[in-house]
């Protein structure tokens, strides 16, 4: 794969330093004319780290004040939405911003009780089967045909509609290889696999990739995005590690600068400014 293929975005959590939707619509515009390609958010509902946005309205304002920047979540655990509200957002979105869009998404965690602290179930065997029930009802959706769906948790019946103009690429986020969430990530438009403790190496990458693309129909036509998260600018205080090259060698497609919320906001500005990574 070419290095000139690799796109650079930025990655942050909403809430912090960056829970104030001006905040953020401010730094995207600046990551806009600094030279980057997207922007994404996180898709929490609380923090310890207040105060905290929402960032599907805090999308529409930076698809307003933008023009040439995808943008998305990254990601919004879908088990925990309504996926027939998620699928109008995302279209919404879409349309605002002239298919820029990007909708991520993921099981979620309840780390900080974005399920429990509400009653929502937060087991994996639950989560992951509403989460793929989801997926259904919300391409069903953008289609615009008609559909019946009588799952185990959701149950929808839509009439035939206009199909969104715009393709809405879905990317999948993965903390393992788990034959699941592999096989979800080849029905779809992108992986991201969000180790945790780490980024990727270029082995655990071209592992990983070499499993989607296994499972990939050789009749998709669209291409397939490999999303990878760390912090590779020279703008850190602190020098970096990262093997974005042999990383891009094994497939990546997407390199996200991650901001941290606990880094002072000047800091992740600076960074924004800076550009991507290449420019350095």
């Amino acid at each position: 794969m070419s290095a000139t293929t690799l796109r650079h975005g930025v990655y942050l959590p909403p809430f912090g330093p960056f829970g104030d939707p001006t905040t953020i619509v401010d730094l995207a515009v600046r990551a806009e004319a600094a030279g980057w390609d997207g922007v994404f958010l996180w898709d929490h509902v609380v923090s310890e780290a207040m105060p905290i946005v929402d960032p599907w309205t805090t999308l529409g304002a930076v698809a307003q004040a933008t023009d040439r920047i995808l943008l998305g979540t990254t990601v919004t655990p879908l088990a925990r939405r309504r996926p027939w509200i998620v699928a109008r957002q995302a279209a919404t979105l879409s349309k605002l911003s002239n298919g820029r869009f990007i909708f991520g998404t993921g099981l979620g965690s309840d780390e900080s009780g974005d399920f429990t602290r509400f009653g929502e179930p937060a087991d994996l065997r639950t989560r992951s089967a509403r989460y793929d029930e989801g997926l259904d009802i919300v391409r069903a959706i953008w289609s615009g045909q008609a559909y019946r769906h009588s799952g185990s948790h959701y149950q929808v019946y839509i009439e035939e509609a206009v199909p969104e103009p715009h393709h809405i690429p879905i990317w999948v986020a993965s903390s393992t290889n788990h034959p699941n969430v592999i096989r979800r990530a080849a029905s779809c438009d992108g992986i991201f696999p969000h180790l945790g403790d780490h980024t990727p190496t270029p082995d655990e990458l071209a592992d990983i990739v070499a499993a989607v693309h296994s499972l990939r129909l050789p009749t998709t036509d669209r291409s397939f995005e490999v999303v990878v998260t760390g912090n590779a600018s020279h703008a850190w205080n602190e020098p970096t590690t990262v093997d974005v090259k042999g990383l891009t060698e094994a497939g990546m497609t997407w390199w996200m600068e991650s901001l941290i919320h606990f880094d002072p906001l000047e800091l992740s500005l600076e960074i924004v400014d800076a550009g991507p990574p290449r420019a350095q």
